[in-house]
């Protein structure tokens, strides 16, 4: 199992003086310019740790949302391309769908796979349903438009020779010529995340990781879709290093560590769902089939951990949303979960939350985020690597 270290740049400072939603029509004056260069920094810093920790990074980026400040993925990791020296650099993702153009899209993925040595995966996501409000798309079709953008940075990325045109249903340009080309060929490994065993059979098909999020139950069909559907395609049984999951992840030393880290930890899943009510899953963007089954499930809105009221630390972690403990706790949770769904190779750890503030001042030590990071990184790793690929074939 590969780690990778995620964190959404949130804002937290200001979830406390918020009323209502946190996205789309939040006021920005919540948003202190100057409080925000110091996170930017402690972000930057920890991700730092966590190469030399041996972890990989994930970054996304988000829009108008307190949430989460990386407004763009690529300019992170084109930071972390020069600052880190080993980590496999992921964007998951950059929102194709509602950027308007895919081919400066291609150069900025080339140019980062470049200044990091080859060390980028990319990953395109079709962005979350309030985004739509920023970038004035229609949800009706965006998936038409993503894999128009999807199908054009592929060919830009991967062509060589001289410039060729594209003509499109959404995009035109009468020139198209990438430089730098990539350093990885015919182009870095690409992620493309999945809810539902739709979504799963597509990327099985292209033979992409697919990445899903908080999926708990959903995420064995979706899984097993996924397996079908690319023995199917390409003869062999898929790869274990073909799946990926994001759940919340909590270490500490001893059990009142855990517990005090858990409570700066909480708070994202109570602010996380703030949303105005029209952009949570607005007409057209989720497919049939998703709406369809959350609606036999009683599920509302568009996030729904599927967890009981009032969920235990035992629920969340059984239900694959936050998993919570000292290192072994740590290690007994997350593979009883991948051998639930049949096996996990990337694990995505969320470290979003009120951390406690970085000493960012050439300091050694990073709150919360840096100790825990140490902690996974002493112990945790070198165990699931095997017990993943075990869970894999079984």
């Amino acid at each position: 199992m590969k780690f990778w270290h995620f964190s959404e740049q949130s804002m937290h400072p200001a979830w406390d003086k918020i009323e209502g939603p946190t996205k789309v029509v939040v006021d920005n004056r919540f948003c202190d310019p100057e409080v925000a260069h110091k996170l930017y920094k402690r972000y930057l810093d920890e991700w730092v740790i966590a190469d030399k920790l041996g972890f990989n990074i994930f970054v996304n980026e988000h829009h108008a949302s307190a949430n989460c400040m990386s407004a763009s993925c690529l300019l992170t990791l084109a930071i972390l391309a020069r600052e880190t020296k080993n980590a496999r650099l992921l964007c998951l993702g950059v929102p194709i769908a509602n950027r308007m153009d895919p081919y400066r899209v291609a150069e900025e993925l080339a140019m980062i796979d470049v200044i990091s040595g080859g060390r980028l995966e990319i990953g395109l996501v079709k962005a979350s349903p309030f985004e739509l409000a920023m970038s004035n798309q229609n949800p009706v079709g965006i998936m038409e438009r993503y894999w128009e953008g999807h199908d054009f940075v592929v060919k830009a990325l991967t062509h060589k020779g001289p410039p060729f045109s594209w003509e499109g249903k959404y995009y035109n340009y009468r020139n198209v010529n990438i430089w730098p080309r990539p350093i990885q060929q015919p182009m870095p490994p690409m992620w493309i995340t999945a809810s539902g065993p739709s979504t799963g059979r597509k990327v099985a098909e292209l033979g992409y990781t697919m990445a899903t999020f908080f999926n708990g139950a959903g995420t064995k069909p979706l899984f097993d879709a996924y397996k079908e559907t690319y023995l199917q395609t390409h003869g062999t049984p898929a790869p274990i290093d073909k799946f990926a999951y994001l759940a919340i992840a909590v270490c500490g030393h001893n059990e009142k560590e855990v517990k005090e880290r858990v409570d700066k930890m909480l708070p994202y899943l109570k602010v996380q769902p703030r949303t105005p009510k029209g952009w949570i899953n607005p007409p057209g963007y989720e497919s049939v089939e998703l709406n369809a089954s959350a609606l036999k499930m009683g599920k509302t809105g568009r996030m729904n951990f599927g967890l009981p009221e009032n969920p235990t630390l035992q629920d969340m972690a059984d239900g694959g949303i936050l998993f919570a403990g000292t290192p072994d706790q740590l290690y007994e949770q997350i593979t009883k979960f991948s051998d639930q769904v049949g096996g996990i190779g990337h694990d995505t750890f969320f470290g979003t939350g009120r951390s406690a503030p970085a000493r960012i001042c050439g300091e050694k030590e990073h709150g919360v985020t840096g100790s825990l990071n140490r902690a996974r990184g002493r112990r945790l790793p070198p165990r699931p690597q095997g017990c993943a690929y075990k869970s894999g074939q079984q």
